[in-house]
Parts: structure tokens; sequence; C-alpha cells
């Protein structure tokens, strides 16, 4: 594989360091945004900036092969938040990679795109992906479903439950995971290859994705618990429990209402006419293992 210039953005982030990490394994130079001061890195040039810089982003993707929009946000007190992280940021970057004439643009989106009625995340996640669409750049979007892995901090509240024995979760419905080792891999294959104008729809490969109680029991497993109690609760109950996380947690909340939105809808695995083909990339992390190393991540850090 020849050696190319890649610049990202989210590089920091819990997705985009991980990336970073494969692309300078794979022989590639990096170009990351970053909002503060970072440790010097071989291969690594780090550009100070962010999504609403226009400067700073010219020079990220100038003279590169291949953008990397990892960067965006997941949760937001309002949503203006949502637009300036998703939309709007995501309308910088294209313009940036289209002044500098760069072709490959890999975007990184989220199955909540799928049906942006539920929440203001999925609704702002499908505008930006609207945004791409309609540049001319030669893109790729990738749509994961929950990432999970070491360094994760947005599912550490479900690890937490599921190490206690009880599991409180959303009234019934299906989702897919992926481990942060397997999507930020085939994010580099898209970038290192030209799939074409695709919507990919990535998972661990297990076929019709897990139930809440699955994933959690799997969890509780991971972190030495042999039953997990799964009590589903409804809507109403979420609702309720997202105030008082909010109330107690402010900005840091993990379940919200917009979260609550998306959460209850009975069907978050991913569509396998959309799977990347075998010839590009195959999930290679089996899910046990993966979340076996989260977990050890966790307590090696006192977060569990």
């Amino acid at each position: 594989m020849t050696s190319k210039i890649l610049a990202i953005t989210g590089g920091t982030g819990f997705v985009g360091s991980r990336l970073i990490d494969l692309a300078l394994a794979a022989g590639h130079s990096v170009r990351a945004l970053t909002r503060r001061p970072q440790p010097d890195r071989a291969g690594v040039t780090w550009v100070p900036g962010a999504l609403d810089t226009p400067d700073a982003l010219d020079t990220l993707i100038a003279g590169s092969d291949a953008v990397i929009h990892v960067a965006g946000v997941v949760n937001a007190p309002d949503r203006a938040g949502f637009v300036a992280g998703n939309i709007t940021g995501t309308q910088a970057v294209v313009d940036a990679a289209m002044r500098a004439g760069v072709g490959r643009f890999v975007h990184v989106s989220s199955l909540a795109a799928r049906e942006p009625d539920l929440s203001t995340y999925g609704w702002s996640k499908r505008e930006a992906e609207t945004v791409v669409m309609a540049s001319t750049l030669d893109w790729t979007m990738v749509r994961p479903p929950a990432i999970y892995g070491p360094g994760d901090m947005e599912m550490r509240d479900l690890f937490r439950m599921a190490s206690k024995g009880v599991a409180l979760l959303p009234p019934g419905g299906r989702l897919s995971v992926i481990a942060v080792d397997d999507i930020a891999t085939l994010l580099l294959a898209v970038a290192e290859t030209n799939p074409g104008k695709l919507i990919l729809e990535p998972d661990d490969g297990r076929p019709d994705g897990w139930s809440h109680a699955e994933l959690l029991s799997a969890m509780g497993v991971a972190a030495g618990r042999t039953r997990v109690v799964p009590i589903a609760l409804p809507r109403g109950v979420l609702d309720l429990i997202a105030r008082g996380d909010t109330l107690l947690r402010g900005k840091a909340a993990k379940l919200t209402h917009d979260r609550v939105g998306y959460m209850c809808h009975p069907d978050w695995t991913i569509d396998p006419t959309k799977r990347p083909s075998s010839e590009l990339w195959t999930p290679r992390v089996p899910t046990d293992q993966g979340l076996a190393a989260t977990v050890a991540w966790y307590r090696a850090n006192g977060l569990l």
C-alpha cells in the first residue's frame, strides 16, 4: 500500500485516536486537528484549531490524499449544539476539502441517521450526510452502530450496571455493535481504497445483532458476572431517569431525553445490504474478547 497523507478530524477522540494508531502502523502520515496542545508524535502533525476555524481546516487538508471526518457531537444540551457540531462543522470540512482539491472524503455518520425523526442527534447526522452528498467530493460514508472498546466513556454506565448484575433496559428491540479497532480499521481501508459513493453499515458480524438483554448479559460475563437480571423500562420511566441524570451531571449526562428517543426504537441493527464487502473489510474482534478488553481497561483506570 502506497503511503498517504491523511487529514483527520476528531483525532484526539475515542475512535480518532485509534485510527491514528492504525494509520501510522500502516506507514501513512497523519495531520490531525486539535483544540489543545498534544505531545509530539512521529508521523503526526498536530494542527491547532477546530471545525469553526477555516484557516486551521485549510492547513489540515491542503496537500493531503484523503480526509477522514471523524469529529462530531454525540451529546449536546440543545439543538444548536448538534447543528454546530454535526451540520455546520461537516459543511466547514467539506468546504475546506473542496478548496484543497482533495478527492477522497470519508465521512463518519451514525445508524441514527436512518431515523432522523427520533432524535435531534439522528436528524443532525442525516443533515450532515446531505451536506456531504451535495458536494463534488469522492465520498464514502460509514454509519457505525454502537461503538465500544478501551477508552470509551459513552457505554461505561452500561458496563457498570452489568458488573453489578442488574440491567435497566429500553422496552425491547435489537442493536448492532462494533469494536473500536474494527471501525478504525474500516475507516482506514475506505481511505486507502475507493469503494465508491456508498453508505456502509458495519458491525461485529453477529447475525441480527443483539437484544439489549443479550448485550448486557455479555457485558456482565466480561465483568465476571454469571447472571445479569434484565429490567425493561417503559419510555416514560426512562425519560424521568434522563431528567434526573441531566440534573445530576449536567452536560456530562449520558442518558438524555434525546437519547431516550432513539434508544426506544426497536431496530438498531445494521442493514445487511449495506455491510462492507469482504474484499474491503471484515470484523476481526470477537465481541466477547472485545468486551473483556474493555472491562479490563475500565478496571485498570478505576472506572468500573
